[in-house]
């Protein structure tokens, strides 16, 4: 692993923090009208917070470069000598056209951008991928060599480059960015470096906690990118799981059902939450009214402000047709009642 001097991204944000800690109780209240040393300790912290920030961005702009140009010569590996990334970010796609139609462009135009890879922390020979993972699947499946630029890269700096590689892409949908929190947290990385990683915030980070210290990786791979779930109803979803200790059984269950082939990742989610939580149709069930043998005669359905018989059977007109005639009575038995409760 590179062991450069360099100031790297780790430390400014530990600068940043530290400055903004030391700063928060100054901060919470005015500066006084009257030049103070109080107003130059302010300063120095407002001066070293925009320098730690320059930091972060020449820092970001190096893994940029780094993962855009890469360091070394462009060489042909054997795909299978190559490892994904220890930290995936990306679930199946629902439509596999997409990824077909992609490698045939391999195929019949060949790899026109190199992938990135680093030597294996730990399998002498062996690669993992820093980036282009669908460019080494592809190459992988039709045979041929994949270029690579081989890069000098750690673990924490590999996570950067993914992060500033997926803050350009529009497509990694809320519960793919959680998982991907989630591997790095698994990973011992830092929560400051998952922030640099995903451009978050730690309330952000603390809602993707939510999702993914209830929900396990396996029932969200099960249930796959769901594009159009966003992270209200995933917590939605966390929030029924914490609720019930035997619901991470159901789901799985649920989940192993294929249920149409057809069926998006989005669809699965849905599917997932209702063997949970069956949706709400809004409406009381109507309950049956029936006599002393069981017979029924019909339903009653009622509300805060209406109630409701329905007749079945002949039986039951005539019966709706006794109820209609004892309404007078019961209006005075009622008037009757609310005279005794009065003092």
């Amino acid at each position: 692993m590179s062991k450069s001097p360099r100031k790297s991204i780790v430390a400014s944000f530990g600068l940043l923090s530290a400055e903004l800690e030391n700063s928060q109780t100054t901060d919470q209240q005015p500066d006084p009208p009257a030049p103070s040393s109080g107003n130059r300790v302010g300063a120095g912290v407002v001066g070293a917070a925009h320098r730690a920030i320059e930091d972060i961005r020449s820092e970001r702009d190096r893994l940029k470069d780094l993962v855009e140009s890469g360091g070394g010569a462009i060489r042909e590996l054997d795909p299978s000598l190559i490892d994904p990334s220890p930290y995936p970010d990306r679930l199946p796609d629902d439509d596999a056209s997409s990824f077909e139609a992609f490698k045939r462009s391999i195929e019949t135009e060949g790899q026109k951008v190199p992938v990135q890879v680093r030597k294996h922390p730990s399998s002498p020979g062996r690669y993992q991928i820093v980036y282009g993972h669908r460019r080494w699947l592809a190459a992988k499946q039709i045979g041929k060599p994949v270029r690579a630029i081989e890069v000098e890269i750690s673990d924490l700096d590999l996570v950067l480059a993914q992060g500033i590689e997926n803050a350009g892409r529009q497509d990694l949908t809320w519960i793919e960015r959680a998982l991907f929190a989630s591997r790095m947290d698994d990973a011992g990385i830092k929560p400051r470096h998952i922030y640099a990683a995903l451009s978050i915030e730690d309330a952000e980070l603390a809602r993707m906690r939510n999702v993914y210290r209830m929900i396990p990786a396996d029932i969200i791979e099960a249930i796959g990118r769901a594009p159009k779930i966003g992270r209200p109803r995933w917590l939605d979803l966390a929030k029924t799981v914490a609720g019930n200790s035997g619901t991470l059984d159901v789901l799985r269950v649920a989940l192993v059902n294929k249920g149409d082939t057809t069926e998006t990742s989005d669809q699965r989610f849905q599917r997932a939450l209702n063997a949970i939580k069956p949706p709400s149709t809004g409406r009381p069930e109507p309950s049956p009214i029936t006599d002393h043998t069981g017979m029924k005669l019909g339903a009653l359905l009622s509300s805060s402000k209406e109630v409701r018989i329905s007749a079945e059977g002949s039986l039951g007109i005539e019966f709706l047709k006794f109820v209609e005639a004892e309404l007078p009575a019961l209006t005075e038995r009622f008037a009757r009642l609310r005279g005794n409760e009065k003092p």
